[in-house]
């Protein structure tokens, strides 16, 4: 009933209710957070939050194949709540990802600062893709790594010699956020989505998480990311917003990328 590479505007719950079920090779979710910035991320407590989060979950779920991955971002302490749901569901715990996002200077004078997101990573079996390959990063002591590429470095009796590509990627994510990014003269500058993934964000997620053609599944796409990077990428992807103001920016943004 849904057509492939399309952005819908509905309720997410009407939304998955009309994907058929062992579809979707990755969920990429990026749900509200309860944090009363704006009206569609308001709640009256935080019962009723965690009353919708867990109904978007029940609905998305069956919609994965058996070899899906499922990738949810919320604060840490929501996602606390999230992450004992989603075991209680019987899906695989693989990582609890840490968005440091850059986001400049924290205000807090009662508790540390502020500045990471937490981005839970399941499974639905242990059947699953994963390139960590293409998601290597560059090893930071250069000096090191210099040395070691012509000579290689002793470990457990054997010659460890760096890997081309990079280190293996992990569980803390230093990505500056699109807020900090889009800063002009010091300023947070007003934009169209209060809270914009960046792109490199969810690039990483789909690199490592799905092959070329593969289907991405995103029910809270707001300005468009993850069908922007998986168009990109060469995945197919179905995506969802309630809110026509953000569906409207998404397409506009996705038809920029097709024009390229």
């Amino acid at each position: 009933m849904i057509k492939i590479n399309s952005i819908y505007n509905l309720d997410c719950l009407e939304f998955l209710a009309k994907v058929d079920n062992n579809t979707a090779d990755v969920a990429i979710i990026d749900p509200p957070y309860n944090m009363h910035k704006i009206s569609w991320d308001t709640f009256k407590s935080h019962k009723e939050f965690l009353a919708f989060s867990y109904k978007w979950i029940d609905a998305l779920l069956p919609k994965l194949k058996e070899t899906g991955s499922l990738y949810v971002f919320n604060t840490p302490f929501n996602s606390t709540f999230i992450m004992q749901y989603l075991l209680s569901k019987r899906m695989l715990f693989q990582n609890w990802i840490t968005w440091d996002k850059r986001d400049g200077l924290g205000a807090s004078k009662r508790r540390y600062s502020n500045g990471q997101e937490t981005i839970l990573f399941f499974t639905k079996s242990k059947r699953y893709t994963f390139n960590y390959d293409d998601i290597r990063l560059p090893y930071e002591s250069t000096a090191r790594i210099v040395h070691a590429s012509k000579k290689g470095i002793l470990k457990n009796g054997k010659r460890w010699f760096p890997n081309p590509k990079g280190k293996f990627c992990g569980e803390v994510w230093h990505i500056t956020s699109e807020r900090h990014k889009r800063k002009k003269n010091g300023k947070i500058q007003k934009m169209e989505h209060l809270t914009p993934k960046p792109c490199e964000l969810v690039e990483r997620i789909i690199k490592a998480s799905s092959n070329k053609n593969d289907l991405i599944l995103d029910c809270f796409v707001g300005s468009g990311t993850t069908a922007i990077v998986a168009k990109s990428l060469s995945r197919n992807f179905i995506c969802n917003d309630k809110e026509k103001k953000y569906v409207s920016l998404a397409n506009r943004q996705l038809k920029l990328i097709e024009a390229k």
